[in-house]
């Protein structure tokens, strides 16, 4: 978070795992700690929680303006492309929610880096949050099992330090490899 990490990291501070299901609780949707310290909706579904905040910010007078794709400005103006043709927009404050580059069929395809730049923004470079790597399973495992969720695993390894580290998460099976 660059120069505002200390305020930043207050924050989140202030928010913890307890004042996350106080939160959630109050939009209705229980929730647990589970064993990685993580805290999970009770039925393990987002929707709901989602759909509480959304009615919740919807209640306190957020517009949300879906299915639109910002495509730059023009004249100080936002500029984006609609189902129903060509939006021009001004205003005092606007929360874009472009996504990043890696699901160019969903509209997340970074396009939006450039323009932000030329405009003085800082913008960290684009990076995967997930990685894959090649197995070669046989044509038997792959045909049976590619696009398999593989969960929960814990990952071990010894970093450059030489500390072991572990981590759980989980992966995909892909026809080649993990995900």
């Amino acid at each position: 978070y660059g120069e505002r990490a200390i305020e930043v990291g207050a924050w989140l501070d202030a928010f913890d795992g307890e004042s996350l299901r106080a939160w959630a609780r109050d939009l209705g949707v229980e929730s647990y700690v589970g064993t990685s310290g993580r805290v999970f909706p009770m039925d393990r579904k987002a929707a709901p929680l989602l759909r509480g905040w959304v009615r919740r910010l919807r209640d306190d007078g957020v517009r949300f303006h879906v299915h639109h794709r910002w495509t730059g400005w023009r004249e100080g103006m936002l500029v984006f492309g609609t189902p129903h043709g060509e939006s021009i927009v001004g205003a005092d404050a606007v929360i874009l929610a472009l996504g990043g580059g890696s699901w160019p069929q969903l509209g997340s395809d970074g396009t939006w880096v450039p323009w932000l730049r030329e405009r003085g923004v800082r913008v960290a470079p684009l990076l995967p949050s997930n990685c894959g790597f090649d197995v070669g399973w046989s044509d038997h495992f792959a045909s049976r099992h590619a696009g398999a969720a593989l969960k929960p695993v814990v990952a071990h390894w010894i970093d450059a330090n030489g500390i072991e580290q572990s981590l759980q998460g989980e992966c995909v099976a892909t026809a080649t490899g993990i995900e």
